[in-house]
């Protein structure tokens, strides 16, 4: 996501007890996840967001470990983590703000070359950017939405939501992200955007 930290997950909800914090999916297995062994999706109340949790070890991290199949994974997050985005759940839009949705695909050379689907990105920016405009082809010939597309290939933790990345104001994103979502109108979608993070696609939602 353009905008979240980086902090440790158990620096988020430090003063719930673990069993409230730590939920972990039924029916998991390394065959099913491409997780190493002892790794498993868990949910994170504070976020509202899967994350990957070692039973042996109690550690905890947004980006799948080292080892990770990348297809199993980005497979299984795809049908057990991907839901509609809910407008009410981010509260009325305020004064200035926006609500806009996007697909990253990040490279090599991005500020954190991971995502939830790979633990390490080793594409260069050049095959980032003939990925995603293979997807703006895509999208803007109608085959697919953005939303749609963006919850198995984007690598931003918004996929989960469709790219849904809720109401945000100036300020609250990076600036070449930020002027071009304020730049669209409602449905419309983006040219290519290059930020730190990696190349986007951004749609205006309503």
């Amino acid at each position: 996501m353009v905008s979240q930290s980086q902090t440790p997950i158990s620096s988020f909800v430090p003063r719930l007890p673990i069993r409230h914090l730590l939920n972990p999916l039924p029916s998991q297995s390394p065959s099913d996840t491409g997780l190493p062994s002892q790794w498993e999706v868990r949910h994170s109340n504070s976020k509202n967001l899967p994350y990957y949790f070692n039973a042996s070890t109690k550690e905890s991290r947004w980006e799948p470990p080292p080892g990770t199949d990348p297809e199993k994974i980005k497979t299984y997050m795809a049908l057990h983590h991907s839901t509609p985005a809910n407008p009410s759940a981010s509260g009325a839009a305020k004064d200035g703000k926006i609500r806009a949705a996007h697909l990253l695909v990040k490279h090599r050379d991005s500020r954190r070359p991971s995502s939830w689907k790979e633990p390490e990105i080793r594409r260069t920016k050049e095959e980032a950017l003939e990925i995603l405009r293979g997807y703006e082809r895509r999208i803007k010939g109608g085959e697919v939405s953005l939303g749609d597309l963006a919850t198995s290939e984007s690598d931003c933790s918004s996929a989960r939501k469709k790219g849904d990345l809720g109401f945000f104001g100036r300020g609250d994103m990076q600036k070449e992200f930020e002027q071009a979502a304020f730049a669209l109108k409602p449905g419309e979608v983006s040219q290519v955007v290059d930020t730190a993070s990696g190349v986007h696609l951004i749609e205006r939602l309503e």
